[in-house]
């Protein structure tokens, strides 16, 4: 098992970062096409028809989120910056080593998504189901 370890400065608030993060309607702006919770699981859609239901596991308002995601952990741990800005570390916990070049690509494409529509309000995936990153489409 392997762990991914990414950092992200945004100029977005804690505040604003963490509701991206913590409800399905920010999910939805940024990582998958639905991602609605109930009781603590949130029940994920993406662009290619895969689903999964990751539970939420920690979550402690603007400082972390963390939930089971894929058969691994993944953390997302938020700082305030001296600019007003926002520090973002997400580590993604037991990853099979087979499935970590894959996924290590996966959560950059996330995470710039995700400063793209926390700083300038874009969402750059294409939200085409036969554009995926199946196909070796890296907006989706």
């Amino acid at each position: 098992m392997k762990t991914i370890t990414w950092k992200l400065h945004l100029k977005s608030n804690t505040q604003d970062v963490f509701s991206l993060l913590s409800t399905s309607e920010g999910r939805k702006k940024f990582w998958a096409e639905r991602a609605d919770e109930d009781n603590g699981v949130i029940n994920f859609l993406f662009p290619n028809g895969q689903t999964y239901k990751g539970r939420i596991l920690e979550m402690i308002p603007n400082k972390r989120f963390h939930l089971d995601y894929f058969d691994s952990m993944v953390k997302f741990h938020l700082k305030p910056s001296h600019d007003g800005g926002t520090d973002l570390v997400l580590i993604n916990e037991n990853v099979q080593e087979n499935e970590f070049s894959e996924v290590n690509a996966g959560w950059i494409s996330v995470l710039m998504n995700l400063k793209a529509v926390a700083d300038f309000q874009c969402d750059l995936r294409n939200h085409d189901s036969k554009r995926t990153w199946d196909q070796g489409y890296a907006e989706n």
